[in-house]
């Protein structure tokens, strides 16, 4: 369960070689997707809602994540996270980033500030009451503002299948390498209907959760928007899905090729 609620929030964080494009995303943007359990049981709900505001006298977007378990999983494993990302509205790169989970009972209580021009993240444990200095790389993201950087970065008109992005976020207390691979655009049926969609394929680590490093798939629109239609990721037991079910506050029009 927490593995699908990171990858809505930052299995899209790369960066790209191309310019900035047009912005895909503005404050009042409200996403809400719907999680099933192999296919038919009610699994969870995840939002991520974005919103202006100052930190240290600096405009940022302020993007609030948050996913829960839902049904009869909940009964067995109880998921309750938040997720929030404090980031540059011009550059994107981030300032502050917070994680507070319960998952099973598991909590953590992170705060990470970020020196971007010291390259350094600052991380408090709040549960623990102990804090740590790490080194960064140039621009390093957090796992929420990668994937609103990818909004804006993307060119969709120069993707070609096979396309590799790279891009390195900071996570609890460690830089993070991440690869995503481009196979191609094609119509799949949503909520809202079908609608156009670019298909990606990331690399994640093989283990205890995933079957293999080629154990994920996302949709995102083919639209200017660039939102996630799906996810789909085989378990070591089952399979997770997760569906665009509601939005409030897009930027750019969604496009439907056929309602439902």
């Amino acid at each position: 369960m927490k593995k699908i609620l990171l990858t809505i929030t930052a299995i899209v964080s790369l960066q790209t070689a191309y310019p900035q494009q047009e912005s895909s995303f503005g404050s009042g943007e409200w996403i809400k997707f719907k999680m099933s359990y192999s296919g038919f049981i009610k699994a969870g709900t995840a939002t991520l809602s974005v919103s202006e505001t100052k930190l240290n006298n600096k405009e940022v977007y302020h993007v609030v994540g948050k996913g829960w378990t839902s049904g009869m999983i909940k009964w067995f494993f109880k998921v309750k996270d938040q997720y929030e990302s404090y980031f540059d509205k011009n550059t994107t790169v981030p300032y502050r980033f917070i994680r507070k989970i319960d998952e099973g009972g598991y909590t953590k209580d992170i705060e990470v500030n970020f020196d971007q021009n010291a390259n350094v993240a600052y991380v408090n444990d709040k549960k623990n009451n102990v804090n740590k200095e790490f080194s960064t790389p140039v621009n390093i993201q957090d796992m929420v503002s990668t994937y609103y950087y990818l909004r804006n970065s993307i060119d969709v008109d120069k993707l070609k299948i096979g396309d590799e992005f790279k891009t390195i976020m900071f996570f609890d207390d460690e830089n993070f390498g991440f690869k995503l691979k481009y196979l191609g655009a094609e119509t799949i049926d949503t909520e809202f209907g079908d609608v156009e969609a670019l298909k990606f394929r990331p690399s994640v680590m093989s283990g205890r959760v995933f079957k293999e490093e080629e154990s994920l798939t996302l949709w995102v629109s083919k639209d200017k928007n660039k939102v996630p239609l799906r996810i789909k990721a085989d378990l070591r037991v089952g399979s997770l899905r997760a569906d665009l079910e509601a939005f409030k506050g897009l930027k750019h029009p969604f496009k439907i090729v056929v309602s439902n």
